[in-house]
């Protein structure tokens, strides 16, 4: 079992950046895939970005592309996603996950241990 904790959130005006860590323990990290989701208040979780195990494979929602970019080092278990050009809408709990295999899933129910989230809030 793999255990996460995000740190980074904050509160950032319109065109800002965050960068969001991943923090993991665990053996296993190194040969998981890890995501990223984020829920807003009366909003259903969504998929954010997801990486590979080795960092080769990268997957982002159509909302964050050329905005958002996830790396990982595995030499320090952590995961990071960096967000660029940020939006009101935006503003959400952001959560990291390792998935149940080495590949950068999409859908929650792929993924196996889930971080508290860290809370993210753009200003207009």
């Amino acid at each position: 079992q793999v255990q996460l904790v995000e740190s980074g959130g904050g509160l950032v005006q319109a065109g800002g950046s965050l960068r969001l860590s991943c923090a993991a323990s665990g053996r296993t990290f190194s040969i998981s895939g890890v995501g990223w989701f984020r829920q807003a208040p009366g909003k259903e979780r969504e998929f954010v970005a997801s990486i590979s195990y080795n960092g080769y494979s990268t997957n982002y929602a159509n909302f964050v592309k050329g905005r958002f970019t996830i790396s990982r080092d595995n030499a320090k278990n952590t995961v990071t996603l960096q967000m660029n050009s940020l939006k009101p809408e935006d503003t959400a709990r952001y959560y990291c996950a390792a998935s149940r295999d080495a590949y950068g899933r999409v859908r929650s129910e792929d993924f196996a241990s889930w971080g508290q989230g860290t809370q993210v809030t753009v200003s207009s």
